[in-house]
């Protein structure tokens, strides 16, 4: 049977290591690389909103700065009525909590799925056109698009910002969520890379130091 005295084991581990950790801080990189620049995502957990409320959803929004697109997908199911239309309300007095009114287009947003207690959606909208917009927000915020666009994303990035779905049963709405943001693409990536190099820096260290 092959074997290895302990001595050559760890010999053979301090030579191959800095290469494995390299390469996964190369594999880091790649897809750093791969990520899509200046692209923020926000996401939120639909639940209840109102005693005998029911149901469960998910929702993302990604901002595309570069072409001033927001991307939204919202997911639910599970609700006692059937849905009638979807917002994005804010900014709240505070973040995480409270009600504010329609930021996003109204009555609804454009296709969404009425009539049914489950459905999904997938949106695409210009930040810049006052179509994506409530006319009241946009009155409320210098009265342009641009404005609005800007208020918009400041809700969103102070956490003021929250998704809710309407239904037959709750006019006012059943289920909502407050949009978080998340890590940008690649953050676990970086922190791999940083990882892995750290690791490998040592480990040549100790090398170097044992001779």
């Amino acid at each position: 049977m092959f074997s290895l005295s302990r001595q050559t084991f760890f010999a053979s581990m301090k030579q191959t290591l800095p290469i494995s950790f390299a390469l996964v801080g190369v594999a880091g990189l790649a897809l750093l690389a791969e990520a899509p620049a200046q692209a923020l995502t926000y996401r939120t957990a639909l639940a209840p909103e109102i005693a005998g409320a029911a149901g469960t959803g998910l929702s993302t929004i990604r901002i595309l700065e570069p072409s001033n697109q927001m991307k939204i997908n919202i997911a639910f199911s599970g609700m006692t009525g059937s849905a009638t239309r979807a917002h994005v309300h804010g900014p709240t007095a505070a973040a995480g909590v409270g009600n504010a009114g329609v930021m996003s287009v109204v009555p609804s947003f454009p296709d969404f799925p009425v009539g049914y207690p489950n459905g999904t959606y997938q949106g695409t909208f210009d930040l810049l056109a006052s179509t994506t917009y409530n006319p009241s927000f946009i009155a409320a915020n210098g009265g342009t698009a641009s404005g609005a666009r800007s208020a918009f994303l400041a809700a969103l990035a102070d956490g003021k910002a929250y998704l809710n779905v309407h239904t037959t049963t709750f006019p006012a709405g059943e289920i909502r969520g407050f949009y978080a943001a998340t890590p940008a693409p690649g953050t676990v990536s970086v922190l791999g890379v940083g990882a892995a190099l750290g690791w490998s820096r040592r480990l040549r260290r100790r090398q170097a130091a044992a001779g």
